[in-house]
């Protein structure tokens, strides 16, 4: 699938995705608010200012992907794979990430506040300038990122459920089959 027929196909109304193969699509400042890409390729996409608000990524591989400016408010990213992946100025407000894999990703001004964090793999990853604040970071370490300048009044590393003792991803990562 080609982002082509994605996007004539969501315009249709259909909105289950699960699985797709979109490994370096073109889908800059797309509207794809509510759609399911559960366990979808998405890595080296371009999603730059993409409307993403309510989608369901779970468990989606976006391996180096270009999420800059988008806007994922509300969105299910449980054990996504995020690792190298560009989130800059991003609105991941009240997302759920728990269990996310976010190794060396940028999140330079990233507004993350509300966001579920949960037993995230943060090591390397850029956060920058970020809005955590009244997030949930249980079990997550926050001391293998950057941290330079962000904001995390009320943020929590001892409030919400873990999942599991330890990090094992569940995405998918393979690209381009």
């Amino acid at each position: 699938m080609d982002a082509r027929e994605l996007l004539s196909r969501y315009n249709d109304k259909e909105l289950d995705f699960s699985g797709a193969n979109l490994h370096g699509a073109n889908l800059n400042n797309a509207n794809l608010s509510r759609i399911n890409l559960t366990k979808a390729d998405l890595s080296a996409a371009d999603l730059n200012g993409a409307d993403l608000s309510g989608a369901c990524l779970q468990q989606a591989n976006m391996t180096d992907a270009d999420l800059n400016n988008a806007n994922l408010v509300g969105a299910n990213l449980v054990e996504i794979n995020l690792i190298g992946a560009e989130l800059a100025n991003a609105d991941l407000s009240s997302a759920d990430l728990s269990g996310a894999d976010l190794r060396c990703a940028n999140l330079q001004k990233a507004n993350l506040s509300g966001a579920n964090l949960t037993d995230v793999d943060l090591n390397g990853a850029d956060l920058s300038g970020a809005n955590l604040n009244k997030a949930k970071l249980a079990g997550t370490d926050i001391s293998v990122a950057n941290l330079e300048g962000a904001k995390w009044k009320k943020a929590s590393l001892n409030r919400g459920e873990r999942t599991r003792m330890s990090t094992s991803h569940h995405w998918v990562s393979w690209s381009g089959s």
